[in-house]
């Protein structure tokens, strides 16, 4: 046997907190040193292709992230038991970056000048694979998206790779970068503004994973994800509609009602709806409507987000939903103002990147869609998406359970976040994106691969 180890025996059950659907180490945490032959990847549960690096990296990441399951999963437990939203994930920050410290990193905290970003970077010279983390969390709903398990499926992955990286003397440079504010507040949008990823040309690949239903993805029921999860663009922005108050039973001909200017609006958009295709989207709230019913209100806002697989055709639909609103404001004699929100890009799929994850899936016994094969399936959108535009990315799916009417955005998914089920999914998933950096770092044809695909216009 060419391998020489150290050992720590455990109860894996008990101490590792492992489940059905993870592999199991029997008796021992092996400490890889040198060289596992084929026959001790088979014992140890790992696929064993013929690639012996390959074949190293897979044992390593495996037992590295059994090892440090129990960490992993009370940081997980905490992340989903104190949600915080849109740049204000100061728990999360905090728990990320002492989590990090205390595995030996140095932990650039408030990085790029936002209060909830962090960065750790570990490696010297040839390509640099990042990992992006998301911890916020939906107002009212809390993890009701899931990204307590985005954040430790990428820190997980994140140390998975590492670990290999200095066990095998690889070339190579990986990065955690903590991305706030997904939902909604445009975390990645800042973080690319601010320089995160420059130079773009030295990345080659940024990598993260989102959790959700299987109806979702139109998977049967041995799925346990997606690879290429495209997902559409969209932009946000608020308008500000602007009157002149009166009383609205003396003398309501003083007035200029802006709350008539929003429902007007609303009802435009509504009608417009008709004539948009199946894929797109358009929806909007009124956050100011008024005070009370006597006074004619001279002031409200209202909240839109505008929605479509491309960003050209999202652009387009745009000018249609602005015509309506602006009608709305010239009926009522009211002045219209938008407030810019960070527009999401469409979220492109890199087919080597997410025929790589498909395979390394595989090896672990996984099942993951390279596409989906429905149509109509679930439509969002993410920051994710603006970073695919500027480096090679992979932004997969990985299958919770839920309840068949369920998805996300949902209380319930929340509750389905926080399940052992759904940890061991994102220790899985973590496993194939922890190999997913090891073989762009490791394989020219991979990372050229990866370039060519970032470089070719969609279909």
């Amino acid at each position: 046997m060419a391998i020489a180890t150290t050992t720590q025996t455990v109860d894996t059950k008990q101490d590792l907190g492992c489940h059905a659907d993870q592999a199991v180490i029997k008796d021992t945490i092996p400490v890889v040193e040198t060289s596992f032959s084929e026959d001790d990847a088979s014992k140890n549960g790992v696929s064993s292709p013929s690639t012996p690096p390959l074949q190293k990296a897979r044992s390593v990441i495996h037992h590295h992230l059994e090892h440090l399951d129990p960490l992993l999963r009370e940081f997980n437990r905490q992340i989903h038991s104190n949600p915080e939203v849109a740049y204000k994930e100061f728990f999360a920050h905090d728990t990320l970056a002492s989590f990090l410290e205390k595995q030996g990193f140095v932990v650039k905290k408030h990085a790029y000048g936002l209060e909830t970003s962090f960065e750790a970077e570990i490696g010297q010279g040839g390509r640099l694979v990042v990992f992006c983390a998301e911890y916020d969390a939906l107002p009212g709903i809390g993890h009701a998206c899931g990204h307590n398990l985005i954040a430790t499926s990428s820190l997980a992955g994140f140390l998975g790779a590492v670990q290999t990286l200095k066990e095998l003397n690889l070339p190579g440079r990986i990065r955690i970068l903590g991305t706030p504010a997904e939902e909604g507040g445009g975390g990645k949008v800042k973080l690319i503004e601010a320089g995160a990823f420059n130079p773009p040309e030295d990345i080659a690949a940024a990598i993260m994973a989102h959790p959700v239903a299987l109806h979702q993805i139109g998977g049967e029921a041995d799925c346990f994800g997606l690879a290429a999860f495209k997902l559409i663009a969209s932009h946000k922005f608020r308008v500000e509609f602007s009157g002149k108050t009166a009383h609205a039973a003396g003398e309501p001909w003083k007035g200029r009602n802006a709350l008539d200017a929003a429902v007007a609006a609303y009802s435009s958009v509504a009608l417009l709806r008709q004539q948009i295709q199946p894929d797109e989207r358009m929806h909007g709230i009124i956050e100011v409507g008024g005070t009370v019913p006597n006074v004619i209100p001279e002031y409200t806002r209202m909240n839109w987000y505008i929605r479509s697989p491309t960003n050209k055709r999202c652009d387009e639909l745009l000018k249609r939903v602005k015509t309506c609103l602006e009608a709305a404001a010239a009926a009522t004699d009211c002045s219209i103002n938008y407030i810019a929100a960070p527009t999401y890009q469409n979220l492109r799929a890199n087919e080597t990147l997410c025929q790589t994850f498909v395979d390394e899936m595989a090896a672990l016994d996984k099942k993951v869609l390279l596409h989906v094969t429905k149509a109509g399936l679930f439509n969002a959108s993410t920051d994710m998406g603006n970073v695919s535009h500027l480096v090679p990315s992979f932004h997969g799916a990985f299958v919770i359970p839920t309840d068949p009417d369920v998805a996300g955005h949902n209380p319930k998914f929340a509750a389905s976040a926080g399940t052992d089920e759904g940890h061991v999914a994102a220790i899985n998933c973590a496993k194939g994106m922890a190999m997913l950096a090891i073989r762009t770092l490791l394989e020219d044809k991979t990372a050229a691969g990866a370039r060519k695909d970032f470089e070719t216009d969609d279909d």
